[in-house]
């Protein structure tokens, strides 16, 4: 576990150090409106709930490509371009690279509650890859504290692997990372435990994902 943890950190490392962020490019086929509540492998306060409360904003917590800086704030007619990252060229390539896709999943978009959610339509099932934009960093922090507090089985990443920001992980296959006012989670809790010809498990998958998008948003700040 150590050394898995180790080869990822240093990967991510390489990456957040070394590697170009792809060009964003606009968000063909956004469906906007609410979002669907289906819960996730971390859970997420919702509006109304002590969670969200305690946030005093936004809580933490889908539609294509585009660039932007990882402080933006949020804006209130829709996301802002840095959470619409997610769905852009680069973890996309990077998702392809890794499952050795031979075309680019569907992906479906929606902005509600301050989150931007992108979803990677697999073979195999479904990945979330979700931004919450809270107003500021201490909402953010506040909100991803509470996000921790409910997930199951969450235990935290650390040392390199967290790049030095506040993140957990749970076993069934969520990354969560809080950095200025946005909190990420790539949630592959719907895929089975290993995916691709590689055999990668969806806990590796959601940290690579995870590292890819900030990396995009270190170079993008």
């Amino acid at each position: 576990m150590k050394n898995r943890i180790s080869l990822l950190a240093s990967l991510a490392l390489c990456s957040l150090l070394l590697s170009g962020c792809a060009a964003a490019a606009g968000f063909p086929g956004a469906v906007t409106g609410p979002s669907s509540d289906a819960p996730s492998t971390s859970a997420r306060p919702q509006p109304g709930s002590q969670g969200a409360q305690a946030s005093q904003g936004p809580s933490h917590s889908g539609v294509h490509h585009d660039g932007g800086t990882a402080s933006s704030r949020p804006a209130p007619d829709g996301p802002s371009d840095a959470a619409k990252m997610v769905c852009g060229d680069q973890p996309m390539e990077r998702l392809s690279s890794i499952l050795h896709l031979e075309q680019r999943p569907h992906t479906v978009n929606s902005w509600a509650d301050s989150t931007f959610t992108c979803t990677y339509h697999l073979n195999e099932g479904a990945l979330d890859i979700s931004v919450r934009e809270a107003t500021d960093q201490a909402s953010a922090l506040t909100y991803f504290d509470a996000m921790q507090a409910l997930a199951k089985d969450a235990k935290p990443i650390q040392g390199l692997a967290n790049l030095g920001f506040p993140a957990y992980e749970t076993e069934d296959g969520s990354a969560v990372f809080q950095k200025d006012s946005f909190v990420l989670q790539v949630d592959a809790s719907d895929l089975p435990a290993t995916i691709g010809p590689d055999t990668v498990t969806r806990n590796a998958l959601a940290y690579q994902l995870s590292t890819t998008i900030l990396a995009c948003w270190v170079e993008h700040h």
